[in-house]
């Protein structure tokens, strides 16, 4: 019986598989011979193996089938030849899990059931039953086998981002019933992050366990707060979620958009890799955080339907600011657009791969 702090001998990191890889390398502060490089959402609407395998599924079905998100995870290493893949999933997976009605309405985004604002409501959700978790550990189980010796990156949603959605009942741009019961309920609120973080975590960790190398905390509108906003109503909670995996010898990534101001706070809360959008150039980053924390990112993907020229000269200025870092795995500022051109993204991998 493996112990509970201690990942099981066959994990990847364990066995040696991916422990030398050059994401991991980078992650941990290295610097390998080739500079390492995957992309957020590079699975997903922009291949059209992922738009032929998907045809018929709705989105959350086709996280929650083993099989399909084996697959969908996996198209993009073999296309585009990246460093690392993303476990294919949606930030609301973990909710649903837990029994939150919640659906991906097209043209939306995730739409829940009802929205979550008072305390009776928070003191009456559900606890995630570890067991709910079987589709996921199943998934990466199919992963792993085929990536070898190619890192698999588990991901969540922290904390705010998805309070946020539980509050607003939809994306919003304003948030204006979030920062309401921030502000009016405080009490309500962190209890409400107090159940999300312990979703969240229990769902990286059962990730961990199943074979992934790294993790990925994914703050997606954590920049709408301000500083204070962020140390008072977030990063406890958020902290929260890495103590979960803090005794796992796997890098924690946390990146969020337009979070530039936040950068050192979010390392903070225990991350040991931060992932940087395309408004903060990495040298600025690195200097923000003292030059001590290896980090991800940031060519712009709004290039990547432009000219290859412009494209090219931001990944080779991207790749000269990550000289300054201790550690750098090249990523994208946020994720791949649906309607990117596939080629693109593997020619610029591959420049990556020459140059880096």
């Amino acid at each position: 019986m493996t112990a509970p702090d201690v990942l099981p001998p066959q994990h990847p990191l364990i066995s040696g598989k991916t422990a030398a890889s050059p994401l991991i390398t980078a992650y941990r502060g290295g610097r390998p011979a080739t500079r390492p490089i995957w992309m957020m959402r590079q699975a997903g609407r922009s291949l059209p193996e992922y738009r032929s395998l998907r045809e018929g599924t709705a989105m959350l079905d086709s996280c929650l089938r083993p099989d399909m998100a084996a697959e969908i995870t996996l198209q993009p290493v073999r296309r585009h030849k990246v460093d690392a893949a993303i476990f294919f999933s949606d930030i609301v997976i973990p909710l649903k899990l837990a029994g939150i009605d919640v659906d991906i309405v097209a043209g939306v985004g995730p739409v829940m059931g009802e929205a979550i604002r008072t305390a009776d409501q928070v003191r009456n959700l559900p606890a995630l039953d570890p067991s709910a978790l079987a589709p996921i550990t199943e998934a990466i189980g199919i992963i792993t086998a085929e990536l070898n010796t190619t890192p698999l990156i588990g991901f969540a949603g922290a904390p705010f981002t998805l309070a946020s959605y539980l509050v607003e009942g939809r994306p919003s741009r304003e948030y204006l019933h979030t920062k309401a019961l921030m502000r009016d309920d405080p009490h309500t609120w962190h209890a409400l992050l107090t159940w999300v973080s312990q979703v969240t975590g229990t769902f990286l960790r059962a990730q961990a366990f199943a074979g992934a190398s790294a993790l990925q905390l994914f703050d997606s509108w954590a920049g709408a707060l301000t500083l204070d906003e962020y140390l008072t109503f977030v990063a406890p909670h958020s902290a929260s979620v890495m103590s979960m995996v803090e005794d796992l010898p796997v890098p924690r990534v946390h990146f969020g958009t337009k979070t530039g101001h936040l950068l050192v706070a979010m390392r903070d809360v225990g991350a040991t890799v931060v992932g940087v959008d395309q408004f903060t150039p990495l040298d600025v980053a690195n200097e923000m955080l003292g030059g001590t924390t290896p980090l991800q990112g940031n060519i712009d993907p709004e290039l990547l339907s432009g000219p290859w020229d412009a494209l090219a000269a931001n990944v080779r200025d991207v790749l000269k600011r990550g000289l300054s870092v201790p550690g750098h795995v090249v990523n994208l500022g946020h994720g791949v657009p649906p309607d990117t051109d596939p080629d693109v993204l593997t020619r610029m991998v591959a420049l990556v791969h020459e140059e880096g």
